[in-house]
């Protein structure tokens, strides 16, 4: 087979695994998202002997998922080819290393999106070479490389995958020049929002939106909400409302609130009598400290994924910070034509292009009237 039809094959079979892998997507972290297709080649085609995916953290990972569907399915999986879109693990952790089921199961090859950096997980290559398993790593399929980015990001940068999400005109614009901005985007652009929060870690926010909208920020209307997602304010100055529906819902789903070091003690006490997180974050100038924070988050709460619903302000800060890895903007069919009206981030002053930051187009899906447009930071792509 030559390298052209080669490619072709694997880009197919590791896309299918990391669709199955994204299956899982709010149940498996602070794991990887992880998706394995067992088959065997003949000519330019594949006979598919069995497929599963890491379904929930703590369980069965993909490759022993897969093997099992082989053998409920009566395929014998000796020399076949198994496509992974991460590198099985070699070590005893919550499961056996998934590589000793591969040997178990006599497979004669296979082939890897993406090398894991975890350092008591990583040496599936080496045992698999070792004992005579053929091993490719391959780049043919983006989706079967970027499925583990908030998993293999969250290892390197030490803290979670930032997803800014907002609702815009054709224009560019967030809301009116007073601020309005329900509703910008269709029903099912926001049911799409609510699916996206019932499977992340947590939801940041900052005080100017909760000052004028009170929001809630939980998965409503939602038929399976995978992950009670973290409610977190940034307000420098603890000026959240205690009678806000945040503060007034805690006890169903956690609350935190990052004010700044040297708030009085007896200003969060009220906060904490209603269950709520008051957190003395570090400070730069006037502004909390979002990298810092965002690390405590993921080593304190092991947080992978979080969520930002937010106004130009806190985003504005988070771009400038360099702390947004995916965009996902809700493109709607106006025009406000206001030079007047809001963008999505309005802190920083930037003189030449060369200065943005830049992003690469990942999905494009049509809800409705509305386009949802997924963005990822050009710096987080691939290895």
């Amino acid at each position: 087979m030559n390298d052209r039809a080669q490619r072709r094959i694997d880009a197919r079979m590791l896309d299918i695994a990391a669709r199955l892998a994204s299956r899982a997507r709010g149940d498996v972290e602070p794991d990887p998202l992880v998706g394995c297709v067992v088959g065997r080649v003949r000519g330019d085609e594949v006979e598919i002997l069995g497929a599963g995916h890491h379904r929930r953290f703590g369980e069965a990972h993909a490759e022993v998922e897969a093997l099992r569907d082989c053998q409920a399915r009566g395929a014998d999986a000796t020399g076949a080819t198994a496509w992974v879109t991460l590198e099985p693990c070699a070590h005893f952790g919550k499961t056996p290393p998934c590589v000793n089921a591969l040997l178990e199961a006599r497979v004669g090859e296979v082939v890897i999106a993406r090398r894991d950096p975890h350092v008591e997980a990583a040496g599936g290559y080496e045992k698999l070479t070792a004992a005579g398993v053929r091993v490719r790593f391959t780049d043919a399929s983006a989706n079967a490389i970027h499925v583990s980015d908030p998993f293999i990001h969250r290892l390197q940068e030490k803290r979670p995958w930032v997803i800014a999400k907002w609702a815009q005109s054709i224009d560019g614009r967030i809301a009116t020049r007073t601020g309005e901005s329900k509703w910008i985007s269709n029903d099912r652009s926001r049911l799409d929002v609510h699916r996206l929060r019932s499977r992340v870690d947590a939801i940041l926010t900052g005080i100017g939106t909760v000052l004028k909208d009170d929001p809630m920020l939980t998965a409503r209307d939602v038929r399976c909400v995978r992950r009670t997602a973290r409610r977190i304010v940034v307000d420098p100055r603890l000026e959240t409302p205690v009678e806000c529906k945040l503060v007034q819902s805690a006890q169903a789903a956690p609350v935190e609130i990052w004010c700044a070091e040297g708030v009085a003690p007896e200003k969060a006490r009220p906060f904490e009598e209603r269950g709520v997180d008051v957190i003395a974050s570090p400070v730069i100038g006037d502004r909390i400290d979002l990298r810092r924070c965002l690390e405590r988050l993921s080593t304190e709460r092991e947080a992978t994924n979080v969520l930002v619903e937010a106004g130009a302000g806190l985003l504005g800060a988070l771009f400038q910070a360099d702390l947004i890895d995916e965009v996902r903007a809700y493109v709607a069919p106006m025009l406000v034509t206001d030079r007047e009206a809001m963008s999505p981030g309005q802190s920083a002053v930037v003189d030449s292009l060369s200065d943005v930051a830049r992003f690469e187009l990942a999905e494009t899906r049509r809800f409705g009237d509305d386009v949802r447009l997924r963005y990822r930071r050009l710096s987080n792509a691939g290895d």
